[in-house]
């Protein structure tokens, strides 16, 4: 199969540091290859890949300081995948919506995967007007503000048994790891371990849009001997990092639609303590692989409970659920069905439209 997979701009594949799209676009491609198809990647040109690599831009844009405009950089390289297009047999796309006019041309067969929140009010005209080009979602939660829109079904992310290992959890510590901003709730997360009386260690990036967050509500709560902030990790650390931590605190404020940290501390056999959001009950088995609570008072209890989780059924639940090669199967019987032009339903509020021929074109 010859399947072109279009990355965003972001970071490279695989990140060097922060990254979650990225490095599942990475997990996938690399699988793709070794299963034995023909794979192009559209990405930054600092990336690396077994795959065929087209170079958008030379580096990842958040780490390049020139880089004012990413959009202008997504968009030359929605049209260098187009000028492409005869030579796939399919597209996978995950930059969101900015090729859909395109897309919706193409004699090409095109999917997206939609990594982000869709509870906005502004992307509903959006999926309404491209309402039948194929989406796939990463938690069934996703799909909630959106239930209309032409699902084809949703893919868990999955990344290498081998990328992390099992470890103890000898270091006595709660670990976080992610993003600084307000839907993270690393606040809690620090209210949580010092109610908990475990020390917190804090690997965490800080974008330019939530500096000012970071400065003037966690800042001050760093001055604790109980809290560590050690900044933005690579993949390298993360073993240590997650595997050496007694749990994983996950306090989100907002619909998570994955959460690529929680299969990560799972990996190592890392019990999850998450609110109830989002993506939460479909990755975490509460009470097997970790806890699910409703809020702080909820995780400084669980905390107390993190010695009855059994370390090796994180890293099975893991294996089962969360692999790479489960993720590409996944993928390729999508991509399978859509070569084939197999009938699309389009459910419409309180109805649906289906077709037994392929998707019209709605452009005529």
């Amino acid at each position: 199969m010859r399947i072109a997979q279009v990355a965003p701009l972001y970071e490279s594949v695989p990140p060097v540091l922060y990254g979650g799209t990225e490095r599942v676009v990475y997990w996938l491609t690399e699988e793709l290859v070794r299963l034995g198809h023909d794979v192009t990647l559209f990405a930054s040109g600092d990336s690396v890949t077994n795959a065929r690599l087209v170079p958008i831009c030379p580096r990842a844009l958040r780490l390049n300081a020139q880089c004012k405009d990413p959009v202008a950089h997504h968009v030359v390289m929605m049209e260098e995948v187009f000028r492409e297009a005869a030579n796939f047999d399919l597209i996978h796309s995950h930059v969101d919506y900015l090729h859909f006019s395109l897309s919706r041309r193409s004699e090409v067969p095109c999917l997206t995967t939609l990594h982000g929140r869709l509870d906005i009010p502004d992307l509903v005209p959006l999926y309404q007007t491209f309402r039948e080009l194929p989406l796939v979602s990463i938690s069934d939660a996703q799909r909630t503000p959106l239930p209309w829109a032409n699902w084809q079904a949703t893919v868990r992310h999955g990344m290498p048994r081998k990328a992390l290992t099992l470890k103890q959890g000898d270091g006595k510590y709660l670990a976080f790891l992610g993003r600084v901003s307000p839907e993270k709730g690393l606040d809690e997360a620090i209210e949580i371990a010092r109610r908990s009386g475990l020390r917190l260690k804090v690997a965490a990036k800080v974008d330019p849009a939530d500096l000012e967050y970071f400065e003037n509500r966690i800042e001050p709560l760093l001055d604790d001997d109980h809290i560590e902030f050690i900044g933005e990790i690579g993949n390298s650390e993360k073993n240590d990092f997650l595997g050496n931590a007694a749990g994983f605190l996950f306090p989100i404020q907002w619909p998570e639609p994955f959460g690529i940290v929680m299969i990560e501390a799972l990996a190592c056999g890392t019990p999850v303590i998450a609110y109830r959001s989002g993506s939460v009950p479909e990755v975490i088995e509460d009470g097997v692989t970790g806890f699910i609570v409703e809020d702080a008072d909820g995780a400084v209890d669980a905390v107390n409970h993190l010695r009855e989780i059994d370390r090796w059924n994180c890293r099975k639940h893991f294996e089962r659920n969360f692999s790479d090669e489960r993720m590409a199967r996944d993928y390729l019987n999508i991509y399978s069905k859509l070569i084939r032009k197999e009938p699309t339903v389009i459910t419409l509020g309180d109805g649906a439209l289906s077709w037994t021929d392929p998707v019209p074109n709605t452009t005529t």
